[in-house]
């Protein structure tokens, strides 16, 4: 199905015949108006199709500046609207949803090359869109540390133990501090401070209605990542003691970062 950018102009796309042809003029002020094209009182419809096809990409773009606030911060309001027409005529959207009208924006801006002198861009973007997905995921009643301590009990089954994260986690891997860089845009952390160039691995999740965004240790990344994959407590830990094998993995501060925020969803030991 050909996309049609905030669901506007589908009846007019097919009564022309040429969905695509109408939604590529939508997107491109170098196209001239498509052709069979009628006004109500007979006057001559590209200027108003003009005018239709500046607020399709005002909206649109309006539409990202607020879901990536922080990204527009570090590039400038210029920069970013410039930046974001641009990704917004090369990828329009493929949903009506406009909360998933980014979802392609990080993956833009990393090869968008007048964006390369901010290399942690399009990683601080990725942050920003893994909140918003963590935002609208799926609801997931979560364990509590008492249903949690009871499933640990077992030595035996501990090992096998294979657990279900909530729908909202997600787990980024940079190479750039992009949590602290995020964060102190946030009024947390002081700008001044921030080393953009030291390596940081984020947990996004939802507790209730609010998103958090956590920094954590190299090692609980990677084992939380393993967890996400489907392995067991025991091939979680394993991968993450050998992913850095000069520094040693917290296991038990992993685990207390499972009973303390709402991540476990389901526990159950592997045949």
């Amino acid at each position: 199905m050909t996309a049609d950018p905030a669901g506007i102009g589908a009846g007019a796309a097919h009564a022309l015949g040429d969905p695509a042809g109408f939604v590529a003029a939508l997107l491109d002020p170098d196209r001239s108006c498509p052709a069979g094209l009628h006004s109500w009182n007979g006057s001559e419809p590209a200027p108003r199709f003009a005018v239709h096809r500046n607020n399709i990409m005002v909206s649109l773009v309006d539409t990202l500046a607020g879901q990536f606030p922080v990204t527009q911060e570090l590039v400038g309001t210029a920069f970013f609207r410039a930046m974001a027409q641009v990704f917004v005529r090369e990828r329009p959207p493929r949903t009506r949803i406009l909360a998933y009208a980014g979802t392609d924006f990080p993956d833009f801006i990393a090869a968008f090359a007048p964006a390369a002198s901010v290399p942690y861009l399009a990683d601080l973007a990725r942050l920003e869109m893994a909140r918003i997905e963590a935002c609208h995921a799926a609801d997931a009643d979560p364990w509590t540390a008492a249903m949690i301590g009871r499933a640990m009990a077992d030595p035996q089954r501990l090992a096998r133990m294979r657990i279900g994260l909530h729908p909202s986690v997600r787990l980024l891997a940079s190479p750039f501090a992009i949590h602290a860089i995020w964060a102190a845009h946030q009024g947390t952390r002081d700008l001044e401070t921030v080393d953009p160039m030291q390596p940081e691995q984020v947990l996004v999740f939802r507790d209730g209605l609010e998103v958090w965004a956590l920094p954590v240790q190299a090692g609980t990344g990677h084992f939380l990542a393993r967890l996400h994959a489907g392995a067991t407590l025991a091939r979680a830990a394993d991968a993450a003691a050998d992913a850095d094998p000069c520094a040693a993995f917290d296991l038990a501060g992993s685990i207390a970062l499972l009973l303390r925020h709402p991540l476990v969803c389901q526990m159950e030991p592997s045949p």
